[in-house]
This record gives C-alpha cells, structure tokens and sequence, in this order.
C-alpha cells in the first residue's frame, strides 16, 4: 500500500487527507428545474452521499446554490466549465467548492480572480481532467489521452493555480477505460501531494458502470490511492451512492451490514434468491457494522458462515437462523425475513 502524505484540504466540515474516503455524486435534473434539483438533493443526502455536485451552465443556474443549501446541510459543488465568471458569482452565492479547469477560463488574469475568490471564501477548487479534455499540445505530445497524457493536463491546471498562491486542490484525471485510469491515478499519486478525487468517466448504465468503477475505484483504494469517489452511472444519482457504499463497505472502508450469501445449488429448497434481495433491501436503513449471512442449507450455513454475526440457512421449507455459528432456532420459509430482522434488531 502507498503511504501518501496528503495536503489537508478542507470542504466545508470535511477534511480531505485524513483517512477518510468521501461519496461524492451529481445532480441529474435539469438545472432550469430548481425546484427538481432540490428535491434531488435531499434524495442524496437522505442516501448517505457526502458532497453533491450541481452543474452551473449559465448565470440563471447560479440560483440554485442558495435553494440547495437552505435544504441539505453536505457541501455543494459547482461544476463550471469555460466562463471564469460563474465561478466568481458561485462563490459569491455562497458555494463550497468549485470544479473546473483553470486553463480553459481565459488568460492567467482570470484563473486569478478565481483563485483569489476562492481563497478569500475558503472555498476549494476540484481540477477535473478527463480523456476528452485533455489539451491539443500535450494530446499531440503523447499521442494521445495517454496515462502520461492525463497526468501532465492535471499536474498543468495544478501548476496555474500554484502560481496564484492557491494550493486547496483536488485532482481527478478521469478516464472511460479502467487500466488507463488506474495506472493514471497511480502515477499521478506518485507525483503529487494533493487529494484525489477517483472515477471511471462514461462507466456506462448501472451494470457495467458498477463493475468498471467497483475495479478501478477499488483497486486504487487498496492501494492507498484516493480521498474522495464519484462512481458514474448512466442511472439515478441515488445508485450512484449506493454502489459507492458497497464498493468502500467491500474492502473495509464503510462500516454498516455486509451480507453474504451463496451461490445456491442443487441442495437449496427455498427460494434464496428472493431471499438474498429483500434482506439486503431492508438492510439499507441499517447502520450496524454487521456481517449477515444468507446461505441455502445446512452445509453452507452456520459452519462456512460461522464468522457471520447472524445468518439463516436454508432447510426443506424452512430455515434455521443461527448467530455466530451457533443455531438459535428453526422458522418456517414464509417467516424467515421477519424472525432474521428480529434477531438483527437485538445485536
């Protein structure tokens, strides 16, 4: 694992660089739709999320950052792109961090208006990089949205607000092909200091969105790489966070119910399956450290899951629940939901 040493960033009440790994997701409302859009937010925050995102394409757009902050207490995120002005009045709306790239807002006299407003307000600034933007000199320089490629554009857009004295930076260098973003990131982890924001750009609808970002994300983690996460999905913004969840919960980074379960075979006689679902379904609100186990008979049940805190195997009709391994009782198929919640609710 890469021991990093991190430059503490702060965003509002959270501190990047001190272990802790952020869900980050973006509102998918049109930004005409303030009213949508709040209401959105307050979806994501109920879900768990720990900082929202809002695209800022024009001056109207700017209305949302009160709306949204008057309802939900996380930060906010203003995604600007091109015009440096809409930072300004988005930090003047009272933002708390602004994405952009600081190359394609104009000449050096606006990157430092923008740092200079960032600065006096506390608000960071997030460089986002992704495979379609990199610029013309360095795409020709590298052949291409190269590993090398991507790093170079983040550590560039870095270097422009050093010169102005701002050093709150967040760096993504996203790309849609997983080995690329991941030797990217590693790279780039080698070669600075700031925090890292991961994700695999255009991952795709939830399914191959969710496996895509589960390996890089993931992988990267593991490795000691990354601050905060944005897992990108062709879907609502609220899967977004909850595959985020699961992927941190995976490898030991969220701690809430696990459940395992097993493939089912030709010796299960309940329908584990449906089981398997619904228990993880009513798990959601659930905040206990748990590891629950949902396996479909006796031989995979309390002696190959005895680690689990709680679980049910299944039997011929019926299921037997047990707690650590040890059996508690047998309970009829059409009740074993209700009984394993029961138990759950006494851990």
């Amino acid at each position: 694992m890469m021991e990093r040493k991190v430059i503490p960033v702060k965003l509002k009440d959270l501190l990047f660089g001190e272990g802790k790994v952020y869900i980050q997701s973006m509102l998918n409302v049109p930004s005409t739709d303030i009213e949508g859009s709040v209401r959105q937010a307050v979806r994501l925050e109920e879900a768990g999320c720990d900082i929202i995102r809002a695209a800022i394409p024009d001056k109207e757009a700017v209305k949302l950052i009160p709306a949204i902050k008057e309802k939900v207490k996380i930060p906010l995120v203003a995604d600007i792109h091109f015009d440096y002005r809409l930072a300004l009045e988005s930090v003047a709306a009272g933002v708390d961090k602004i994405r952009l790239n600081p190359g394609n807002i104009g000449d050096d006299s606006r990157v430092k208006e923008v740092a200079d407003a960032c600065r006096k307000a506390r608000v960071p600034i997030r460089i986002g990089v992704n495979s379609g933007s990199v610029e013309k000199g360095i795409l020709a320089k590298h052949g291409g949205p190269t590993v090398e490629a991507l790093v170079e554009s983040g550590l560039y857009h870095a270097r422009l607000l050093e010169k102005f004295d701002f050093d709150q930076i967040v760096i993504s260098i996203k790309s849609s092909n997983v080995k690329t973003m991941v030797e990217a990131y590693a790279l780039l982890a080698r070669q600075c200091s700031y925090p890292l924001h991961l994700g695999v750009t255009e991952a795709g609808t939830e399914r191959m969105g969710i496996i895509k970002s589960a390996v890089g994300i993931g992988s990267l983690l593991l490795q000691g790489i990354g601050e905060t996460i944005r897992v990108s999905l062709t879907a609502d913004p609220v899967q977004e966070v909850e595959a985020a969840r699961d992927i941190l919960k995976s490898i030991g980074m969220f701690e809430g119910p696990e459940v395992v379960s097993c493939p089912t075979c030709g010796r299960t006689r309940i329908d584990l399956i449906s089981l398997a679902n619904q228990v993880e379904e009513r798990l959601k609100t659930v905040q206990k450290p748990i590891k629950v186990a949902v396996m479909g008979c006796v031989v995979n049940g309390p002696g190959e899951a005895k680690e689990a805190d709680i679980g049910v195997a299944g039997g011929v009709g019926c299921g037997v629940l047990f707690k650590k391994g040890e059996i508690l009782r047998k309970v009829p198929e059409g009740e074993i939901l209700d009984a394993l919640m029961e138990e759950i609710e006494k851990l």
